[in-house]
């Protein structure tokens, strides 16, 4: 089987790049990485894909009239590496309807909760404050709902008395990196599709709390 091209979109320092691009590289995921694209000049990220060999393109959205403007000049770059997986891994843009619907079934995210939990911002502190036992980290697919497309795999960690939001996000920062390149990985070994049913792993649902991953 070809290995897949994967298309990764960045705003920050591209911590969940590294750690899918390393598998990658090792062969644990039958893709490649095509390009990385970022809307942040000064992005870590950027680096990080240069250092790899991978083509870094910069798309700063500051250049461009409006979100759909943007959206649509970002969708020209990305098909222009004819992707079949499209990873969002810390791109700090809401995508217009458009994108989405562009890139259906084949466009990634990851969030830092236990979604349908805490969508939007400051995840770890709104779990501190709520009293919950546990947080984590979700993969799902992208649709026009904000942080609510059917989710992939969740992954847990117990919250105790003693955390801050610190020491939850570096707890769930270390689960990111485990669980969004499972998810590549399914993904490009075509064990991973999104139907009309929801979300099969292997021809079975994941259900509606996606995979519930546990770490080694």
């Amino acid at each position: 089987m070809a290995p897949k091209r994967i298309v990764v979109l960045i705003s920050g320092s591209g911590s969940n790049l590294q750690a899918i691009l390393d598998q990658t590289l090792d062969g644990s995921i039958n893709g490649q990485i095509a390009a990385v694209i970022c809307n942040r000049p000064d992005a870590f990220g950027l680096t990080r894909a240069q250092r790899a060999g991978v083509e870094a393109c910069l798309l700063d959205h500051k250049a461009f009239e409006s979100r759909e403007t943007f959206d649509q000049a970002m969708i020209e770059l990305i098909d222009s590496y004819s992707p079949d997986l499209v990873v969002l891994a810390g791109f700090m843009r809401i995508l217009t309807p458009e994108f989405v619907r562009h890139y259906q079934g084949r466009l990634f995210n990851i969030h830092p909760s236990l979604l349908p939990k805490y969508k939007g911002l400051h995840t770890h502190q709104r779990a501190l404050e709520a009293g919950d036992n546990e947080h984590g980290c979700t993969v799902h697919f992208v649709t026009e709902e904000l942080d609510g497309g059917p989710l992939v795999v969740q992954a847990r960690t117990d919250i105790s008395a003693e955390d801050t939001a610190d020491s939850l996000q570096q707890r769930v920062h270390a689960l990111e990196h485990l669980i969004y390149p499972l998810a590549v990985e399914w993904f490009c070994a075509d064990r991973l599709k999104l139907t009309a049913e929801g979300v099969l792993l292997d021809g079975e649902s994941v259900g509606a709390q996606g995979y519930p991953f546990t770490a080694p």
